[in-house]
């Protein structure tokens, strides 16, 4: 389970985290997706920072312990605005890696489209580039398995999800990771959207994508940062059969890896590959 013993600062909100490896290693910032925690990262953190990383790993913004963002806006350009604002306020430098998950990796694109001498490389799974996402819509087969994104735009959603202990979300973890357990991961997860308060800020993310005030057609620009992107061939929330084009929305020299026997938490179903990939591009 997450200690949270640190806490930052920000603009728009007040962001705890757990951090491990030497505190002058190279900064690696992971952000994690819905719905998950930052408990989904308990193999990989520890695995870098005995490689000599300096990790750190927030609660994102609305999930407790963090805070409600105080101008209530969850647009994934608030998000990528907390990652870069994360790197200043940790005292980053130029080595700085940044890893999302999910919505942590639409903010990984973001970030470093924005300000990418923040950032020496990326790490990005289980959602392609913003410019993937939007031709993906299109397709029939991946709009039908996004339907939970069209659903959470209903005022119904929280009284739905929050039954049972958000025996919603273990449901879509299943769907989504049809090979994996995800028990273990609801324990934290229930901590982090106990409140209706938070589970409106989860679910707020979504209701972002879609306001029209938010829509930037830059957010879909390839960042400059050299990229990896990792899926898994089983990933029942994003479509395998929807990446053909995936390396033409990243920066030159970026490289796809698809891992096999894995689903949307790719990470926590394959580690040990995902791990190697990880340190394979960094050193490449």
């Amino acid at each position: 389970m997450p200690t949270f013993e640190h806490r930052a600062q920000l603009s728009d909100v007040n962001l705890a985290y757990d951090t491990y490896g030497p505190p002058d290693g190279p900064l690696v910032l992971c952000l994690h997706g819905f719905p998950d925690t930052s408990h989904t990262f308990r193999l990989m953190a520890p695995c870098f920072g005995h490689l000599g990383y300096r990790v750190v790993v927030p609660a994102m913004r609305g999930y407790a312990p963090s805070s409600l963002a105080t101008s209530g806006d969850y647009h994934v350009s608030a998000l990528a605005d907390d990652a870069n604002q994360l790197h200043e306020f940790l005292e980053g430098d130029e080595r700085a890696v940044l890893v999302g998950h999910d919505w942590g990796a639409f903010a990984t694109y973001v970030a470093t489209n924005r300000e990418p001498a923040r950032w020496h490389r990326a790490i990005a799974m289980a959602v392609p580039p913003l410019a993937v996402v939007a031709r993906s819509f299109a397709c029939y087969e991946q709009l039908h398995a996004s339907w939970y994104m069209f659903f959470f735009q209903s005022p119904l959603a929280e009284n739905v999800v929050a039954l049972d202990d958000l025996a919603f979300l273990y449901e879509l973890w299943r769907a989504w990771s049809p090979q994996y357990d995800p028990s273990n991961e609801f324990a934290p997860l229930r901590e982090a959207l106990a409140s209706p308060e938070n589970l409106h800020a989860a679910l707020g993310y979504y209701r972002a994508m879609f306001a029209p005030r938010n829509l930037d057609t830059r957010l879909v620009n390839p960042p400059s940062v050299r990229t990896l992107y990792l899926h898994g061939s089983l990933d029942g929330c994003f479509l395998a059969s929807g990446l053909t084009d995936v390396l033409e929305s990243l920066a030159p020299h970026s490289k796809f890896t698809l891992v096999e026997n894995a689903g949307h938490f790719v990470h926590l179903e394959q580690p040990d590959v995902v791990h190697q990939a990880i340190v394979d591009f960094l050193n490449a």
